[in-house]
């Protein structure tokens, strides 16, 4: 199951990135992301593998936990 969608999307947002910009990013990092696959990751439609997760908190440029905090952590 796909939790940390919302939580991409909030963290993108917050940064001022376009799903493209971070799908770009993911890219530099050696995962071919497309932005119509970020768009799934974000509406939990795709899973998201924990290697994957890695990789967008590392475009992120944040620690992995803060794509697992909930509002109540």
């Amino acid at each position: 199951m796909n939790t940390i969608g919302p939580r991409v999307r909030h963290l993108r947002r917050a940064q001022g990135l376009t799903q493209e910009d971070l799908a770009g990013q993911c890219n530099l990092l050696g995962w071919d992301l497309s932005r119509s696959t970020l768009a799934k990751i974000e509406s939990q439609v795709r899973k998201v593998s924990d290697s994957e997760a890695a990789l967008l908190s590392q475009a992120l440029h944040l620690p992995v936990e803060e794509l697992y905090k909930t509002k109540e952590s």
